[in-house]
């Protein structure tokens, strides 16, 4: 009579042994409750609303008074600007506390008086003096 091979055996083995760890699982049901779990729902409740960036309302070009071009995104709240110096440039950002005060960057680089109605702003920027401009 013929034994099987080693390599029967093993592969014989290794059948099995998903079968026997399948079979040390708890067959119980697991129950998933609502209120269990949640280590956040606490916190979540009590945070503050979320406020979502403001939208560009419109976008003006303007030419001031050195001749130079600069372009003005104005923002949905009314208290911030986005300043490109250069066409094609990524914005820098300028705010106001409240509505109508002249908008400014933290570093005090560039600063915007007017609105996206007006026709004329007045503006500072970096190595220059405040300069009135006017819509193109």
């Amino acid at each position: 009579m013929r034994t099987p091979s080693s390599r029967m055996r093993a592969f014989t083995a290794l059948a099995i042994m998903p079968l026997l760890s399948l079979a040390a699982c708890n067959s119980k049901p697991t129950a998933i409750h609502p209120d269990d779990g949640d280590d956040m729902k606490t916190a979540v409740a009590n945070a503050a609303p979320v406020e979502l960036p403001p939208s560009i309302s419109a976008t003006k070009t303007f030419r001031c008074k050195d001749n130079s071009v600069i372009t003005l995104d104005f923002y949905s709240d009314g208290k911030s600007v986005g300043v490109h110096p250069k066409p094609d440039t990524r914005a820098t950002v300028a705010k106001a506390d409240a509505a109508g005060q002249p908008m400014k960057t933290a570093d005090g680089a560039y600063t915007v008086s007017g609105t996206a109605t007006a026709a004329s702003v007045d503006v500072t920027m970096p190595g220059k003096d405040k300069q009135a401009c006017d819509s193109e």
